[in-house]
């Protein structure tokens, strides 16, 4: 999933929905006052109050129409990845299976990942090169959980670098990097 392209809709969506909301109360606030009628004595100008023209009207109901597509696009989006975040948090928890039932087991520092995961990761190993391939080894080579200052030990890539490519992964949800005191652990997904 791309996270960028996905917080720039997000961002588009919420200004459309901003600026919506201010033209439909800029427009209903502040109603067309002044009528123009032509008739046998020339012409004239009326004030008429509560009255709105069809250009206003159009205005009013394009604006409307924005103002419920991206609030909704806004709601619906937040709601998904709410529950994406609550999905994975679900499949990531380690289960304990006491008398045939399962229950969650308390989290350590580190827990032993199944066979699975490592099959995974050594799949999408495969997929990566160069800077990333180096990294994404050396966490699986770690059980799937690394300093961050550790993997610049352990390569001859400057701090900079190992930074940049974990960003690049972590982008790609391959890792994800938790504080741990004064540094980062990395952990893979």
């Amino acid at each position: 999933m791309n996270f960028r392209a996905l917080q720039h809709t997000h961002l588009l969506a919420a200004v459309l929905f901003l600026a919506a909301i201010l033209v439909l109360a800029i427009q209903l606030i502040t109603p067309s006052p002044v009528m123009v009628s032509l008739g046998g004595d020339g012409t004239q100008t009326t004030t008429v109050g509560e009255y709105f023209t069809y250009r206003e009207v159009a205005v009013i109901a394009t604006a409307a129409f924005a103002c419920g597509s991206s609030g909704t696009y806004l709601i619906i989006h937040n709601q998904a990845h709410v529950l994406t975040q609550q999905n994975q948090d679900q499949t990531h928890s380690p289960v304990e299976i006491t008398s045939g039932v399962a229950a969650p087991t308390e989290q350590s520092n580190h827990t032993v990942n199944p066979p699975a995961d490592e099959e995974r990761w050594e799949k999408t190993l495969e997929t990566l090169s160069n800077n990333q391939e180096i990294i994404y080894e050396l966490l699986i080579e770690a059980d799937g959980e690394l300093a961050q200052r550790n993997l610049v030990e352990e390569t001859d890539l400057s701090k900079a670098t190992v930074s940049r490519t974990l960003d690049k992964l972590e982008h790609r949800e391959l890792v994800e990097r938790k504080r741990s005191g004064m540094g980062n652990t990395i952990h893979l997904q």
